[in-house]
């Protein structure tokens, strides 16, 4: 489907307005000032951006209808909040900052709206397991089990048992992931991934979307985990390679890059 070419939420997507990077500018500064009538202009020429935005949603039981409505809110606190002396900057589009602004809105509905409620109790509990499995992954020279998290946590004063960390752990796993590996050579360290499978590479407005969404990700990461996926999947190199470049084991690289796929996945 095409939301471009359609009707959603009763407008005709292929009479909306386009706007040139000039008219933005105008109509950007114009806005801040309070002019109502140029914020409105605003929000009509920039109603495509919203359309790109909603197709990495659908696939998801919600309605389209509402998703375009919610990533309108976004594109309007975007208009509302966009300071007009990034203008001054040639790298810094509306859509670059708009994008963000868009999805996140997009995101917390989801959240909000997710049949699957997990309680905030079992959401920390399983965050701190996390924390204490990163912080025992520096010092042990094996991945840490349930057990010797739950160990520490009781030494960091959590009354819980293993079983509480396993099922609080297995609460903040989405059921399905993109980067869930559906092929591993044995022979190599590499794998093929859900995203590998429905990704189209000659869609340049996914590209493009997805480009803005991945650069917001990537500000998430340590120093250590951009390193580690920069050399991983835009210089091509093995697990064994970044290993033995950076100093640390290869279990070590898998499971920062693991990690730091799974928080790039949360934030686009």
């Amino acid at each position: 489907m095409y939301y471009n070419k359609v009707e959603i939420c009763g407008v005709n997507t292929s009479t909306l307005e386009r706007l040139t990077s000039d008219e933005t500018s105008e109509l950007l500064i114009k806005a801040k000032s309070g002019d109502t009538m140029a914020r409105d202009r605003l929000i009509r020429g920039n109603l495509r951006l919203v359309l790109s935005v909603i197709q990495r949603f659908s696939g998801r039981g919600e309605s389209m209808d509402d998703l375009f409505q919610v990533g309108c809110i976004g594109l309007m606190k975007a208009i509302d909040n966009f300071d007009p002396d990034y203008l001054s900057d040639s790298k810094i589009k509306f859509s670059t900052y708009g994008v963000p602004m868009i999805i996140g809105e997009l995101r917390r509905y989801l959240r909000d709206n997710n049949a699957i409620r997990v309680s905030r109790s079992v959401r920390d509990l399983a965050y701190k397991a996390l924390q204490v499995r990163e912080t025992l992954s520096r010092t042990l020279t094996h991945e840490p089990t349930v057990d010797e998290i739950t160990a520490k946590l009781r030494e960091d004063g959590e009354k819980v048992e293993t079983s509480d960390v396993v099922n609080a752990l297995d609460a903040i796993v989405e059921p399905v992931s993109l980067f869930e590996p559906v092929y591993n050579d044995a022979s190599s360290s590499d794998s093929i991934y859900i995203m590998d499978q429905v990704r189209d590479p000659d869609n340049n407005d996914e590209l493009w979307l997805e480009d803005i969404a991945l650069e917001e990700a990537m500000k998430h990461l340590s120093e250590r985990e951009r390193a580690i996926i920069d050399m991983r999947f835009y210089k091509g190199r093995t697990q064994m390679e970044i290993a033995a470049e950076i100093g640390i084991s290869q279990a070590q690289v898998s499971r920062l890059e693991k990690g730091a796929l799974e928080r790039i996945r949360k934030q686009m």
